[in-house]
């Protein structure tokens, strides 16, 4: 039960994050392209890289502490962040054809299903 509690306060903090970063983006920026979501799937990339590194090479983070930053805060303020750092970690571990399919499967997939749950909601 620690770890969840742990994880829910990080996705409270994350939820509430990305409303207000995507809620600034659009009124500093507009709301023709979505601005706010290609900053915090940035940013949490950056985070999630940052974080795992620091935590890999230079001391070991409390894992309470790791869980409410990467699962609980990143995991709500983006799943980008995840995916990104996946793909990268199995590109690295010289899998290319694997670390490209989950780059370009998940975002041409996702874009896919996507237009398949846009088509389905229609015609219900």
């Amino acid at each position: 039960m620690d770890k969840v509690l742990w994880i829910s306060i990080g996705a409270v903090l994350g939820a509430n994050l990305r409303y207000w970063v995507g809620d600034w983006a659009a009124q500093r920026f507009g709301s023709s392209f979505p601005y706010g979501t290609l900053l915090i799937n940035l940013s949490g990339s950056f985070l999630l890289g940052l974080i795992v590194s620091v935590n890999m090479e230079n001391f070991i983070i409390d894992p309470r502490l790791r869980l409410l930053l990467t699962i609980g805060f990143l995991g709500s303020y983006t799943t980008f962040s995840t995916y990104a750092y996946e793909s990268i970690a199995i590109i690295s571990q010289g899998q290319w054809g694997l670390g490209l399919f989950n780059l370009l499967g998940s975002s041409l997939l996702g874009a896919l299903f996507a237009i398949l749950g846009i088509w389905l909601g229609k015609v219900l």
